[in-house]
């Protein structure tokens, strides 16, 4: 099967929903012919659906998505890019008052399918304002549904999928996946939200991790497979709908749990994750939950510094043999 990146695979998901569907369309900052967007997943398609399907905007996040919350309810599809995760915050009105609850509040009448894509993480030493990872929030918020796609194949198959979809989502891409490689099939395919993916079967531990996280997680369970400790890495790749089953099977057949995700350890993913095995499947745990998260503190722009917060295989490692 052909390898191509994550960065590729989300422009094939675009190109090809907006060659199927006419109602498609983009819309963010330097997203058009001039930059291809700040990642450049969205180079060349200006070029193939011309400056009305991809919009390059004002700098103004509330007006991005304002706008394509507007578009949603009157029939279109649109795609809204938020350059950095953290400006989302500056759209948390349309986006948590409105996308998430228009469909509610109208009683169905209405429907609201817009995709806002948006790059979380750490990582690239560009401190506090431009590194958080925010999911957790959205997680929160009623009406939204959330994916966080680690693979080319997942945010592919995901992204179809969401553009597809009736609800608001919003898609995190961690900005260290963009050059990532995997195995992405040319024939057409989507995943559904709330089906998680087991990465890694393992026996003695179960880590549920989400993102860029995964990718630790896999380095780890190698390592640690070489002192005779089996790993089972699971990605839940959407964290609403959550794959509880998903989860709750694997830590069943480990009866051990690290949850290891990117965002702040306070009321984060990892949070969520381990009260939800500790209400359901509490009798099956050997030993306590252990949580690999970001200590509660903004990221730094040093670079050791921000190494420092970063959940690494070392921290993951260090919770694995805690439990083991």
């Amino acid at each position: 099967m052909r390898r191509i990146t994550y960065r590729e695979a989300l422009r094939e998901a675009l190109r090809e929903e907006m060659r199927r569907d006419s109602t498609v369309f983009l819309l963010g900052e330097d997203i058009g012919r001039y930059w291809g967007g700040a990642f450049k997943v969205t180079e060349g398609l200006a070029e193939e659906f011309g400056d009305e399907r991809v919009r390059d905007t004002p700098i103004s996040e509330s007006a991005i998505v304002g706008t394509a919350v507007g578009a949603a309810i009157t029939g279109m599809r649109p795609v809204a890019e938020i350059m950095f995760g953290d400006l989302t915050t500056l759209a948390m009105d349309q986006i948590a008052n409105q996308a998430a609850k228009i469909r509610y509040m109208f009683g169905g009448q209405t429907k609201v399918p817009l995709v806002v894509r948006t790059p979380f993480g750490a990582g690239v030493n560009i401190a506090a304002h431009h590194s958080q990872s925010l999911e957790a929030w959205y997680m929160h918020v009623p009406g939204l549904y959330v994916a966080v796609p680690s693979t080319p194949y997942d945010a592919k198959g995901l992204l179809k999928s969401a553009i597809r979809g009736n609800n608001p989502v919003i898609f995190c891409e961690h900005k260290l996946l963009y050059p990532i490689e995997g195995e992405v099939p040319e024939e057409e395919y989507t995943i559904p939200f709330g089906v998680a993916d087991i990465k890694r079967e393992g026996s003695d531990v179960t880590i549920v991790a989400t993102m860029y996280m995964v990718h630790k997680a896999l380095k780890a369970a190698e390592e640690l497979e070489g002192e005779g400790i089996s790993v089972e890495v699971v990605d839940p790749r959407t964290l609403t709908p959550l794959d509880k089953n998903a989860i709750i099977s694997s830590v069943k057949k480990t009866g051990r749990l690290v949850v290891v995700s990117e965002d702040c350890k306070t009321a984060g993913v990892t949070a969520e994750i381990a009260a939800l095995v500790a209400e359901e499947a509490i009798d099956y745990l050997d030993a306590p939950i252990k949580r690999v998260a970001e200590p509660d503190t903004p990221i730094p722009f040093s670079p050791p510094l921000e190494e420092y917060v970063i959940p690494n295989e070392k921290k993951i490692i260090k919770a694995v043999k805690e439990v083991v």
